[in-house]
C-alpha cells in the first residue's frame, strides 16, 4: 500500500511539474510574439506550411460529413414529419459543433504532428541550440510565427468545412432526396443567427488553434532529441491535443449555449 500511495504521489508530482513547465512555455511564447509580427512574412510562409497543405483534408472531410450528415437527419427527421427543418438541423450542427471540432481534430492530426516533427528534428539536429549561440531567440525566430500561423489557419479552416459541409447537404437533400431547395436555404437563413451561431463557433475555432498550435509546439520543443523521443512526441501531440479539445468544447459549449 506505501508503494502505492509513493507511486500515485510520484506521478502526480510530475504531471503537476509538466502543467507548470507547459504553462511557463505558453508564457515565453506570448511574449514572443511581438517580435514574429515584425517579421510577418515567417507567418506568411507558415501559413501556407500549416493552412494551406490542410486544405485538401478538410475540404475532403467536411464534404463528406456533409452528406452523411444529410442522410442521418433526414432519416430521423421524416418520421415526425419534419424533413423542413433539415437545413436548420445541418447548418447549426456544422457552425456550432461539428465544423470547429472535427477540424481541430484533423488539424491536430495533420498540422500538429508535423509542427511537432519538425521542431523535434530542428532540437535533435542542434539547430535550435545554434541559434542561441548566435544570440538568436528560437522562440521568436521558430516558435512564434508557427504559434500565429496555426491561430490564424484553424478559425479559416473550420469556416471552410463548415461552407463546404452544408454545400454537400444540400447536393444531397436536393439532388438525391427531393428536399424543397428554397426550404432548405430559407429556414437556416431565417433560424441561425449570426453572431450567437456563426461567431461563437468562430470563437471555438479560435481558441482550438491556440490548444492545438501550442500543445504541438510544446511536444515538440521539449522532445527528446532521438528518433525514438520525436516518434513518442508526435503521438502525444495527437492524443494530448485532441482530448483538450474535447474537454475545451464542452466548457465553451456550456458557457456559449446554457442560456436561451
Amino acid at each position: 500500500m506505501g508503494d502505492l500511495l509513493q507511486a500515485l504521489g510520484a506521478r502526480t508530482l510530475h504531471v503537476l511539474r509538466t502543467f507548470g513547465h507547459a504553462a511557463f512555455f505558453f508564457v515565453d511564447l506570448l511574449r514572443a510574439l511581438p517580435a514574429s509580427l515584425r517579421r510577418f512574412w515567417l507567418v506568411v510562409v507558415q501559413v501556407h506550411a500549416i493552412g494551406n497543405l490542410s486544405l485538401v483534408i478538410i475540404l475532403a472531410s467536411g464534404l463528406a460529413v456533409g452528406f452523411v450528415l444529410a442522410l442521418q437527419m433526414y432519416y430521423a427527421l421524416v418520421t415526425y414529419g419534419a424533413t423542413e427543418s433539415l437545413g436548420l438541423i445541418v447548418n447549426l450542427s456544422l457552425v456550432r459543433e461539428l465544423g470547429p471540432v472535427v477540424t481541430a481534430l484533423l488539424f491536430a492530426g495533420r498540422a500538429g504532428t508535423s509542427l511537432t516533427a519538425e521542431i523535434g528534428l530542428m532540437k535533435a539536429g542542434e539547430q535550435l541550440a545554434a541559434m542561441e549561440m548566435m544570440a538568436i531567440d528560437p522562440r521568436e525566430r521558430v516558435l512564434a510565427p508557427r504559434f500565429l500561423a496555426g491561430v490564424i489557419s484553424m478559425p479559416v479552416l473550420a469556416i471552410l468545412f463548415s461552407a463546404i459541409g452544408i454545400l454537400g447537404a444540400w447536393l444531397v437533400a436536393v439532388g438525391l432526396i427531393g428536399v424543397d431547395g428554397g426550404n432548405f436555404w430559407s429556414i437556416m437563413q431565417n433560424s441561425v443567427d449570426v453572431w450567437r451561431d456563426v461567431g461563437n463557433g468562430v470563437v471555438k475555432s479560435f481558441v482550438f488553434g491556440i490548444i492545438c498550435t501550442a500543445v504541438a509546439l510544446y511536444q515538440g520543443h521539449e522532445t527528446e532529441a532521438t528518433p525514438e523521443g520525436v516518434a513518442y512526441a508526435t503521438t502525444r501531440t495527437v492524443v494530448v491535443s485532441s482530448l483538450a479539445v474535447l474537454g475545451m468544447d464542452f466548457i465553451l459549449t456550456a458557457m456559449m449555449f446554457s442560456t436561451p
